[in-house]
C-alpha cells in the first residue's frame, strides 16, 4: 500500500461521493419541478446512506479488500 494507491483511492471515493450526491440533486430538483417537495427527512437518510457507502470504501481501502471485482485474474 503505497501514498499513491491510498490519494487515488481517496479520489476515487470522493469521485463516487459526489456523483451519487448530484443524482440526488437531480432527483430533488426534478421532484420540485413537479410540484412535489421531497421531506427533508427523506434527504437526511439519502446523504446517510451515501456517506455509509463512502465509509464502506474507505475501510475497503485501508483493509486492502477489493470492494467491486470487475476484471479478475485469469490464472
Amino acid at each position: 500500500m503505497t501514498l499513491a494507491g491510498i490519494l487515488l483511492g481517496v479520489i476515487n471515493i470522493a469521485i463516487v461521493v459526489a456523483i451519487l450526491m448530484l443524482i440526488g440533486a437531480v432527483i430533488v430538483w426534478f421532484l420540485s419541478l413537479m410540484s412535489y417537495p421531497v421531506p427533508a427527512q427523506v434527504q437526511r437518510g439519502y446523504m446517510g446512506v451515501v456517506a455509509l457507502i463512502a465509509l464502506y470504501m474507505l475501510v475497503a481501502l485501508l483493509l486492502g479488500i477489493p470492494t467491486i471485482h470487475v476484471i479478475t485474474s485469469a490464472s
